[in-house]
């Protein structure tokens, strides 16, 4: 098999505000993988210095990960690859991600079908995606919520973490009456402060509140869940299926993420371990691209809540994916086989 990769930036729409800092662009680095007959998968790797990976860390590890797809006979021999991949490198899961969106996409159109057919699912049983307002001032995020209404979106995603998070909230929930709100606070509460703030949040009809408090706080998160009025979702806190046996008395919620878990089969691990400790299983994204969006979408029949809108956010895209009308994850829509990514 011949694989390759490719750093590329996408500027974001508008300036993207969450409670750790700001960006206006994302780098991701692609990556492809072909067969002999001329089948070439696709995948991205959206890294994350939050989790100590950069587009530099990738480009340093992708040749070495890169080396165990081409070794390999067939790509079809997905559990050898992934469990290789992480033989060579045991962090960066970002990268690994790429490789191993890359290859399920290939074994998909070798299989000449989609990605959610080949795994045997079923693509009407899918959820909608959330859409992210994030932070601002309230007016701007007023704006932001009308326009995401007015395009359609149902479910919002609104972060806080700031001082005035009630009149960001309050302006959001103005704009949007009838929308499912979750709000999202990326670990910028203390235990206590999470506990005060979500009481006033919970009146305005909210959802689930995610990451309220560090991850690096097990025992905060613990008295949040015991004390919240509203469901917790863990995502900092949760990066592969071992971390959810610890989280299973702590949150309501996990949230998985393809460039956490490094791989679409861990992803799998992390959603059967998740739902047999009782809890609900949410794939969201960093902002990326549809050459790794797409593939995630095509878990969404195993999940309860998706957050699937980082492409959304792009100005532009160099990829087509699953499409998701209003939110809709139309898994039946997808075009052709594989995961949809079309650049």
């Amino acid at each position: 098999m011949n694989t390759d990769f490719e750093r590329r930036q996408f500027p974001l729409e508008h300036p993207f505000t969450i409670a750790r800092g700001t960006q206006d662009t994302a780098t991701v680095v692609t990556v492809t993988v072909s067969d002999d007959d001329g089948a070439t998968g696709v995948g991205a790797a959206a890294p994350s210095a939050h989790y100590g990976e950069t587009a530099a860390t990738v480009d340093a590890v992708l040749p070495d990960l890169l080396a165990v797809v081409e070794r390999v006979d067939a790509p079809e021999h997905l559990a050898r690859i992934e469990a290789g991949l992480r033989d060579v490198v045991s962090g960066n899961p970002a990268a690994r991600a790429a490789v191993s969106i890359a290859c399920h996409d290939l074994v998909a159109k070798r299989a000449d079908c989609p990605l959610y057919q080949y795994w045997g699912l079923d693509p009407a049983n899918t959820v909608e995606t959330s859409y992210t307002i994030g932070i601002d001032d309230a007016e701007t995020m007023r704006e932001n919520t009308r326009a995401a209404v007015d395009a359609g979106f149902g479910t919002l995603k609104v972060k806080l973490g700031t001082p005035r998070d009630e009149q960001r909230l309050s302006a959001v929930r103005e704009a949007a009456p009838d929308a499912t709100i979750r709000v999202d606070a990326n670990e910028a509460w203390t235990p206590r402060e999470a506990v005060r703030n979500i009481e006033r949040l919970a009146d305005y009809g909210v959802e689930f509140v995610e990451q309220p408090v560090p991850a690096d706080h097990p025992a905060g998160l613990q008295f949040v869940h015991e004390r919240a009025a509203l469901p917790i979702a863990a995502d900092e806190s949760c990066m592969v299926a071992s971390d959810i046996p610890q989280l299973a008395d702590k949150c309501d919620i996990v949230t998985l993420k393809l460039m956490k878990t490094g791989g679409l089969r861990a992803a799998m691990r992390l959603i059967h371990t998740a739902t047999a400790h009782g809890l609900d299983v949410m794939c969201g994204c960093m902002i990326e691209s549809n050459a790794s969006i797409a593939a995630a979408a095509h878990l969404a029949p195993l999940l309860d809540y998706a957050d699937l809108d980082g492409s959304l956010l792009l100005a532009d895209d160099d990829f087509d994916g699953v499409p998701m009308p209003a939110g809709h994850i139309d898994l039946a829509a997808v075009d052709g086989p594989g995961t949809g990514a079309r650049e």
